[in-house]
C-alpha cells in the first residue's frame, strides 16, 4: 500500500537540521517512482529498491530533484520541488513515489500517491507537476 505523507522519520529530522532544502547550494533530493504493490508511507525510514519500477528507461533511484528554496508567508514555512520529468519509460505502471535526500544516506522525505495507476509510453514523458511553492499549496508547508 502506498500512503501520501510527510515520513515521521523527515519531521523528526526537520528538527535535528538534517536536511538543506536550499536550491543550487543544497542537499541532492531524489524522486523514485513505484508499483501498487509497494508498501511506502509515515514509516518509511529511507529509499528501498523493494516495490520500485524497473525496465527499460528507469534507474533505481530515480531522477534528481530541483529544489525551491524555503521561504515563508505569515507564520507558514514551505517548500517545493521544480516539475519532474521522466523520459523514455518503456510500459511502466506507476502508482507512486518516494521523494528522499541522497545527500543524507538516502533518508526518506515523503511518499507521493498518485491516485491510481499511470502508464508510461517512450514516446510520452511521464512529468510529475508539483504544486507553486507558497504558504497554501506548497508539497511541503509547516503552519
Amino acid at each position: 500500500m502506498i500512503a501520501q505523507t510527510l515520513t515521521t522519520s523527515f519531521k523528526v529530522q526537520i528538527l535535528k537540521a538534517t536536511h538543506d532544502f536550499t536550491a543550487s547550494t543544497g542537499d541532492t533530493f531524489k524522486m523514485a517512482l513505484y508499483l501498487s504493490t509497494a508498501s511506502i508511507g509515515a514509516d518509511t525510514t529511507v529509499y528501498t529498491v523493494t516495490g520500485e519500477i524497473s525496465g527499460t528507461g528507469y534507474s533505481a533511484g530515480g531522477i534528481a530533484l530541483t529544489t525551491i528554496t524555503p521561504e515563508s508567508t505569515s507564520t507558514t514555512a514551505f517548500t517545493s520541488f521544480n516539475d519532474a520529468t521522466f523520459t523514455g519509460l518503456v510500459n511502466s505502471s506507476i502508482a507512486g513515489a518516494l521523494i528522499y535526500n541522497s545527500s543524507k544516506s538516502n533518508k526518506s522525505v515523503m511518499v507521493l500517491d498518485f491516485g491510481g495507476m499511470k502508464i508510461s509510453t517512450a514516446a510520452i514523458p511521464l512529468v510529475i507537476v508539483f504544486p507553486t511553492a507558497s504558504a497554501t499549496t506548497a508539497i511541503i508547508r509547516f503552519p
